[in-house]
């Protein structure tokens, strides 16, 4: 059964990716992000209203839900929406798989959590596979930005990302439940697009092709709410670390549908960059018990 719930996850997270290329090229992203998330906001607190397993919430929170959204479920796919239109959606997956170094400082960084000694070559690895991933990219590029943008908007929302990690660990530190407090996120970011929609004049019901509307479907049902459903049905049965192990598949599966469907051009630095960038990934996730750990003076 964790095998079936492991590959679930893979295949669902590995291909929403290019339901967002097709979902980007119809529809605005600030509108795209709203639905997904509203639809799958909505689904979830149904779900849970009706199973009993809501839980109340201090204000205190909520506001942490609404940060939490914002970072998770609203601003962080604006970058990823936007940047999908100048570079393929499988690379966007491998960008996004840096998440669990971003975690390792973050964790650090507020909760005092020992940095293992693997951190660096880690680092190191993705760095310079991020270079080697993007380099014919570059190295062709004549006084144009875009791609470096779209490089820089996935970083950033890979990194808010992280900092929405942080918040659902704050919550687990505060014993509020995760579905809970996810649903409520995922409503909080739909009202933020909500509103940006109302202020830029944008509509809520945009002209779109079956497959535009198909593909935010896909996202909102398939990709949100069955796919984080069954990741922490596999948290809750094996743990969250080697559930974790799915941000080294995922990209890879991602980048095979972008191959066939993006026409995306493999070079030889490009199948380097992503082994390198798998490798970091993969470093941190063996470190073997005993190794020295960074630690801070401060008590967590």
């Amino acid at each position: 059964m964790n095998a079936v719930l492991y590959a679930l996850v893979v295949l669902i997270f590995g291909t929403t990716w290019i339901a967002i290329t097709l979902q980007s090229a119809e529809i605005a992203p600030v509108v795209a992000v709203f639905w997904r998330f509203f639809i799958a906001g909505a689904l979830l607190m149904v779900a849970l209203l009706i199973s009993r397993r809501l839980t109340r919430l201090k204000l205190n929170d909520h506001l942490f839900c609404l940060l939490q959204g914002l970072c998770i479920f609203s601003l962080n796919f604006i970058c990823f929406y936007i940047a999908v239109r100048y570079i393929s959606s499988g690379l966007e997956s491998v960008i996004f798989s840096m998440a669990v170094l971003f975690n390792t400082l973050n964790s650090y960084f507020f909760f005092r959590q020992p940095i293992s000694a693997y951190f660096l070559p880690a680092f190191i690895c993705g760095l310079l596979g991020m270079i080697a991933l993007f380099w014919h990219d570059l190295a062709t590029m004549q006084n144009d930005w875009q791609t470096v943008s779209a490089i820089l908007l996935c970083v950033l929302g890979t990194y808010g990302f992280s900092l929405g990690n942080m918040i659902s660990l704050r919550h687990q530190k505060q014993g509020c439940d995760v579905l809970t407090t996810n649903t409520y996120a995922m409503l909080y970011g739909a009202i933020v697009m909500a509103v940006i929609i109302a202020l830029t004049g944008q509509s809520y019901l945009p002209e779109s092709s079956v497959v535009g509307w198909s593909a935010l479907m896909y996202l909102a049902l398939i990709g949100s709410v069955l796919g984080f459903s069954i990741y922490f049905m596999l948290i809750r049965r094996i743990g969250a670390g080697p559930a974790a192990y799915s941000t080294l598949l995922f990209p890879l599966v991602a980048l095979t549908i972008s191959t066939f469907f993006e026409g995306y051009q493999w070079t030889w630095s490009a199948v380097f960059g992503v082994m390198l960038i798998l490798l970091g990934n993969l470093i941190l996730f063996i470190q073997p018990k005993g190794l020295p750990f960074i630690r801070s003076n401060q008590r967590a």
